[in-house]
């Protein structure tokens, strides 16, 4: 079978009940939230060339990590060239960072502590995330996305596809969340707005078959790649859980290795609790790799180093706002970085 990573090591992991029930218990109006955030983006989207900027852009990591400076300057409001070992540990629960991880962060850090001394800390906490090879691609390229409802998977699939096209590539979607007919409509609605090609059905109707299909269609258009949306939410995990086995099988049927890439999409502003859901979903198939959405939204952003360091999983992307191209690759030095520039004076 075709992977692009080393083989993660096996764990059983136990999700409690009440956090399986906060997982997958989305109130049946999240559909018409969703659809109208879709609009609403949408419409956005559209008139956002007629629209002049009010300042000049920031850098995307500022952007996104707004509400977490405001949240750490509290702790520390003045740039310093040492902050005490206290005020570090505060700042970093105040951004939503697992004490676990603090502790293991800061182990043996001095009293007060310079710049560098913490960003060699803070960066090694991704070092446990498996390297991904992506020199040499198949085509097409299958991604299948997962997540829970309300997430952000609509949007983050028409993000992905708008960097295939930005990058020269081709690519076809996958209406393959059945189960909600909204998300069938928002996903088509994206397709058109992009115009790329998407495979879709009834609602109702079997998502393996609409994998399947776009795969095949795929490689009989020769398209780059394939994105595969998967339903978030049945009404009980057992049948998420056989439905998203189902899907995994038959995208292997329709081309040996497929899918390549199984992309887990985490809401930011649930911080360290989107945690159980990635594991849960884990167990099911098998995560190769995290998106992390509406990080712009939240004073949680801290988190990231909880969610690669707990569960051993590169974070490929970020979402920092609502517009199509407001999704960017995820970089630990340019994350540790924007958020220590906010602290510390720079270094001399």
């Amino acid at each position: 079978m075709f992977s692009f990573f080393k083989k993660k090591k096996e764990d059983s992991v136990k999700v409690e009940e009440n956090q399986e029930q906060e997982a997958y218990a989305d109130p049946v109006e999240i559909e018409d939230q969703e659809k109208i955030a879709s609009e609403e983006i949408i419409e956005k989207t559209q008139n956002i060339e007629k629209e002049e900027p009010k300042e000049e852009k920031k850098g995307f990591f500022s952007r996104a990590l707004e509400k977490t400076f405001a949240s750490i300057k509290t702790v520390v409001p003045q740039k310093q060239e040492k902050i005490t070992f206290d005020d570090i540990e505060e700042l970093l629960i105040e951004a939503d960072v697992e004490y676990e991880i603090i502790e293991k962060a800061m182990n043996g850090l001095p009293s007060e502590i310079t710049r560098k001394q913490l960003r060699h800390r803070l960066v090694m906490l991704f070092e446990h995330a498996p390297k991904v090879d992506l020199s040499s691609l198949p085509k097409p390229f299958v991604r299948l996305i997962i997540g829970v409802n309300g997430a952000g998977k609509t949007t983050t699939i028409a993000k992905l596809a708008n960097i295939s096209k930005k990058n020269g590539k081709s690519v076809i979607l996958g209406a393959g969340d059945t189960f909600r007919a909204a998300a069938i409509e928002q996903l088509s609605t994206w397709a058109s707005k992009l115009d790329v090609p998407i495979i879709k059905t009834k609602q109702g109707h079997d998502a393996s078959a609409v994998a399947y299909d776009t795969i095949s269609a795929a490689i009989a258009r020769d398209i780059d790649n394939a994105i595969i949306d998967t339903a978030g939410r049945l009404q009980t995990q057992t049948n998420l859980n056989n439905e998203l086995k189902k899907i995994v099988k038959v995208c292997e049927k329709a081309m040996l290795g497929a899918p390549h890439q199984k992309l887990m999409i985490l809401d930011g502003t649930q911080g360290n609790t989107a945690i159980a859901q990635a594991r849960a979903f884990n167990e099911m198939v098998g995560i190769d790799g995290i998106i992390v959405t509406k990080l712009d939204g939240t004073a949680k952003g801290g988190a990231l180093f909880s969610i690669s360091n707990q569960l051993e999983l590169p974070i490929f992307y970020v979402g920092v706002g609502e517009k199509q191209d407001d999704l960017i690759e995820f970089s630990p030095d340019d994350f540790v970085d924007s958020l220590l520039d906010e602290i510390y004076t720079p270094e001399k």
